[in-house]
């Protein structure tokens, strides 16, 4: 079944191996004609044309109608001679089915037609006893011609069969690696959102303490302090627990997708609850711990888990930027959340003196850096059809604004 699978045009060692196979055929005639039989006797020039006929079976798939010739040019005279027509029958059923199993139905027919006609004919005009002998070797020489087309076009399904499950293979294969590459840039920003507000929070806290430790030593304000590093303390935990909570959902993740290729979906649903807009005063106290004044506008009901959770990463990001980048002690945001046209607006803007470096609000890191807040947001909101834009105030300060489509039900990614 291998050797029948296997494309003969484009098969390994063909020549090689065709060589073999006609020095096997070669041989088999040789023992037919010592066998005896009908005919003369072969002589010397029977032996000649009986040989010479198997040469061209060394290049029957390099060339299948030269060697096809090639056989009938020696195998011709030797019927003609009256020798014993057994012999070079092996050599040219396999010349045939050569034809009939490399080329396309209309050559095969055409070669069948070819080698048939004259023959039939002929003996059909001369001797109607040689006609009907004809007609039998006619039919078995038909047969040949058929296995050969029935073999190409097994070859054709199974070909056709392996590279449909290759070609599903692949499509595995890359739906496998894109949602590997989504859940990868999934956690990348639930892992930016968490740490980058805990951590700008943390010291933005921090610097409160130290100007109150440092401002008047003489006056020491000991309860400022202690609410200062309560609130980092607060701030840690509160960083802490959202962490495990990511990586409990990673380890859910990797056990799942171990049990099988259809437990993606399952994975997904051990997210947790998706953080909403009714989180959103949480964001605002912490933005006030951080001393900004924070002004929170909700005109929204009814909003799919999806574009809540979006919603309430954008506000995240844009609030822990505006705290961060600022630049001013009595810095005042205001957030504003409402629907309008089917969608869910957002706008986060504060009056700070921060620039934008595509950082995602304000100046960019401290190291001079570009960060991801900005695509972040973007991706936040692409991941439910909406459309973010962020830039300088009307005025002053920076401002974010996103219009999130209430349609969609999908997954935040």
């Amino acid at each position: 079944m291998s050797a029948i699978n296997r494309e003969p045009l484009t098969a390994p060692h063909r020549t090689r191996n065709d060589a073999v196979l006609a020095l096997g055929v070669a041989v088999l005639a040789v023992a037919i004609s010592l066998m005896g039989g009908e005919g003369i006797r072969p002589d010397p020039l029977a032996w000649t044309l009986l040989l010479a006929g198997h040469v061209p079976l060394v290049w029957r798939r390099r060339r299948p109608v030269v060697a096809l010739l090639g056989v009938v040019a020696c195998v011709g005279p030797y019927y003609a001679l009256d020798y014993n027509p057994a012999p070079p029958i092996p050599a040219t059923i396999l010349a045939l089915y050569t034809v009939a199993a490399t080329g396309t139905v209309r050559r095969t027919l055409l070669t069948g037609v070819a080698v048939l006609g004259p023959t039939v004919i002929g003996n059909g005009l001369t001797n109607s006893k040689e006609a009907l002998e004809s007609l039998e070797i006619s039919g078995w020489i038909i047969a040949v011609l058929f296995i050969g087309i029935d073999v190409r076009y097994y070859r054709w399904y199974v070909a056709s069969v392996v590279e449909r499950a290759e070609r599903a293979e692949r499509t595995r294969e890359e739906e496998a690696r894109r949602r590997v590459a989504e859940e990868r840039l999934r956690i990348a920003r639930d892992l930016h959102d968490l740490l980058a507000h805990s951590i700008t929070l943390i010291g933005v806290q921090t610097s409160v303490a130290a100007h109150v430790l440092t401002a008047d030593p003489e006056r020491l304000d000991r309860k400022a302090v202690a609410q200062a590093l309560d609130d980092i303390a607060g701030t840690c935990r509160t960083a802490r627990g959202e962490l495990r909570t990511t990586l409990e959902v990673l380890r859910a993740h990797d056990t799942v997708v171990g049990a099988g290729a259809g437990s993606v979906s399952g994975a997904e649903d051990m997210r947790g609850p998706l953080p909403g807009i009714d989180g959103l005063a949480g964001l605002a106290e912490t933005g006030r711990v951080a001393g900004a004044k924070v002004e929170l506008s909700v005109r929204a009901d009814g909003i799919p888990p999806s574009v809540g959770a979006a919603a309430y990463r954008i506000v995240q990001e844009a609030l822990t930027n505006a705290v961060r980048h600022g630049g001013r002690e009595d810095l005042t945001v205001r957030v504003g959340l409402w629907t309008a046209d089917g969608a869910l607006r957002v706008s986060v803007r504060d009056d700070g003196t921060g620039g934008d470096d595509g950082s995602g609000g304000g100046v960019g890191p401290s190291d001079g850096t570009r960060g991801f807040g900005l695509v972040g947001m973007r991706e936040r909101a692409r991941s439910v059809g909406g459309t973010l834009d962020a830039g300088p105030g009307p005025s002053e300060g920076f401002e974010v604004t996103a219009t999130l489509p209430l349609s969609r039900e999908d997954e935040v990614r």
